[in-house]
């Protein structure tokens, strides 16, 4: 049997950045085309490599309440796929479901109209041939489960959240584990989940921690049954089994959502399905919108804007670029900080983010060896004008006499 043909790609997220200016064309935010145009990317490849299967991981949109717009612009790159006879699994993701149990999730109109080639994955299941248009193929779909979904049909009785989700964690894996002792052995079996799992990094390097959300172990995703795992929610593309069987990899999003994704490509994944000899082709996204993050700490007066910009980059290497300059100073700095140079260096960006910083001056402690109630009011006082720069001693005099007249008219209760 020879390889089956996947491209699998996740967290579109189509309208996440429906601000800023708007194209006259169009007349969709700028923000949004930019998005589209990784996602047309990604159709045109299925369609001209012919692929067998596509898998969607999940977060078409921002939230299951998409504008009828998004819903148009997301609509017409599926119906592509359908009309190339491309079969095409879509799995709802976090930002695609409503937390109330029995709301209709985002995507919901694919699986009531019915559209050839597209099937819709809202609960987890086992699909097998027949289920997949013929393929011979086997996949365990895993979209996100709301805590509502799973405390209604499992049956957890506790208030301790951190006990809940363990609880949930369990009743997934068991689950995920019966589909997967039912599997036909000499088919290739792939696992579709929008989820986080353990050892997985966030951008910025942050490593995926228990308790934030429903946590897949890596003794699941890792079971050497699993030919591929393709994997959504986590918006930086890794594969977290790197060298070893199967693959477990995160596509990682279409485009760049903020600040914290500035270092990271942007990739979708052709996917050559084989069991047991499943191997895989990273593809970079071309013409993803480019972000700069810059932070600059000033300590003196001497040169500042010269400082500043030389921090930033020439016009034509940010031209177009979303640029987000963070300067932290000394509260006093703040008149030396030309606020219009800066804004006329960056001139050519897509959008220039300037984020002050102004430090306070440390405050005065109260001593290590001494606690507050073992100081009288007007030793705290004392120490409170000292914080507060007073040094004149003809003002700290008249203030602690105001105190003092103050303090001795409190009542004192028995």
């Amino acid at each position: 049997m020879s390889a089956l043909k996947a491209l699998h790609f996740s967290d579109a997220h189509i309208d996440i950045a429906n601000y800023g200016r708007h194209d006259p064309h169009t007349g969709l935010p700028v923000r949004v085309l930019d998005f589209l145009k990784s996602l047309d990317e990604i159709v045109d490849t299925a369609i001209r490599e012919e692929v067998d299967l596509v898998l969607f991981t999940g977060d078409a949109y921002k939230d299951r309440n998409p504008a009828p717009t998004f819903q148009r612009e997301w609509g017409r790159r599926i119906m592509r796929l359908s009309k190339a006879r491309i079969p095409t699994l879509l799995l709802v993701g976090n930002h695609d479901l409503s937390p109330s149990l029995g709301r209709a999730h985002a995507m919901e109109e694919y699986n009531t109209l019915e559209i050839p080639f597209v099937r819709v994955l809202a609960k987890p299941e086992f699909l097998g041939p027949k289920d997949l248009w013929d393929l011979p193929l086997q996949v365990v779909a895993v979209p996100w489960v709301a805590r509502s979904q799973m405390l209604a049909f499992g049956a957890v009785d506790s208030t301790d959240s951190a006990e809940i989700y363990s609880r949930l964690e369990a009743l997934l894996g068991e689950q995920v584990m019966g589909f997967l002792d039912q599997a036909d052995t000499s088919l290739p079996i792939l696992l579709m989940a929008h989820a986080s799992v353990q050892g997985a990094l966030y951008g910025g390097e942050r490593s995926v921690m228990l308790g934030a959300d429903l946590v897949l172990s890596g003794s699941l995703v890792k079971d050497k049954r699993w030919d591929y795992v393709a994997l959504g929610h986590i918006h930086k593309a890794q594969d977290v089994n790197q060298g070893y069987k199967p693959p477990v990899v995160y596509s990682g999003s279409i485009e760049r959502v903020d600040f914290g994704e500035a270092r990271d490509d942007k990739f979708f994944v052709i996917v050559h399905v084989e069991k047991e000899k499943t191997t895989y082709e990273w593809r970079k996204l071309d013409g993803v919108r480019t972000f700069f993050d810059f932070r600059v700490t000033l300590d003196s007066p001497d040169d500042v804007t010269k400082k500043l910009l030389a921090v930033l980059p020439s016009k034509s290497k940010i031209k177009d670029a979303i640029v987000r300059l963070t300067i932290d100073y000394p509260r006093e700095l703040e008149p030396f900080l030309d606020e219009a140079a800066l804004r006329n260096a960056a001139s050519e960006t897509f959008e220039f983010h300037l984020v002050k910083r102004p430090q306070a001056e440390a405050r005065i402690r109260i001593p290590e060896n001494q606690g507050v109630g073992e100081l009288s009011a007007y030793e705290l006082l004392d120490i409170y004008w000292k914080s507060a720069h007073i040094e004149d001693d003809n003002v700290i005099d008249l203030l602690n006499k105001l105190a003092k007249d103050v303090i001795e008219d409190i009542p004192v209760k028995d």
